[in-house]
């Protein structure tokens, strides 16, 4: 036991641990997401993120030393979301029909994100940096950490918001849409972009291209939308 303390002490300081402890736990989610069906309750995100925090618990490893190693695939986040412009650009034609209520939804659905969860969080009596901290839930990470910081809320908890709000929004999405009858691809998709950003576009692109082309316009287009609605959401509450 000793030997091992010392070689896991070793171990956890490096970069490349953590690196395979989350590409690891990713290929768990996604095995048991393909043998559950891609049943959207077995997300894989779900269950990398459920797995990681178990280990980090029971090992006491802070999230600075975990970090050192997930930011490489974190860096790559960035070339993912410049990549949903390929499939956007082969959707092109029926985006440019569906301009007027692509812009209707956009508005819509950007308030309503940001208001709704403001609303709650107010009649429950939220306050201060963890009120400002939940106007951008809905936008994607980078973008929602940068209002964030600007509306005096907390980047490290806004972070974990949009995470929260991706996996549940790539969990109930279809099954929601499916009781509400929603036969329309490109709605699908964009309601799941706006609403869920990258994770739930990666989970419209599980279900349909054109569904999946539609989730990163609405991913791309409430990220400009919400720098404009949180400060005015949030200044209505307030």
């Amino acid at each position: 036991m000793t030997d091992f303390a010392e070689i896991w002490s070793y171990l956890s300081r490096g970069p490349l641990l953590w690196l395979t402890a989350t590409l690891a736990a990713y290929a768990v989610g996604d095995a048991l997401f393909r043998a559950a069906g891609r049943n959207p309750l077995a997300n894989p995100v779900l269950i990398a993120v459920a797995l990681l925090a178990v280990l980090l618990h029971l090992t006491a490893t802070p999230y600075a030393t975990y970090f050192e190693g997930a930011q490489f695939v974190h860096f790559l986040l960035g070339p993912a979301t410049v990549a949903l412009a390929l499939p956007l650009y082969d959707n092109l034609p029926r985006l440019r029909r569906a301009w007027l209520p692509v812009l209707a939804a956009l508005v819509v659905g950007s308030v309503t994100a940001a208001g709704s969860a403001l609303g709650i969080a107010w009649a429950l009596g939220v306050e201060g940096v963890a009120f400002a901290s939940l106007a951008p839930k809905s936008a994607t990470a980078p973008v929602a950490i940068g209002i964030s910081e600007g509306l005096g809320g907390s980047p490290t908890l806004t972070a974990v918001l949009v995470i929260l709000t991706g996996i549940t929004g790539a969990v109930v999405a279809t099954p929601l849409l499916n009781l509400l009858k929603l036969k329309d691809w490109r709605a699908r998709g964009f309601a799941v972009g706006l609403t869920s950003h990258g994770i739930g576009t990666a989970r419209a692109f599980q279900v349909h291209p054109t569904a999946g082309a539609f989730a990163g316009l609405g991913m791309a287009l409430n990220a400009v939308a919400t720098a404009v609605v949180a400060p005015l959401v949030l200044a209505l509450f307030r």
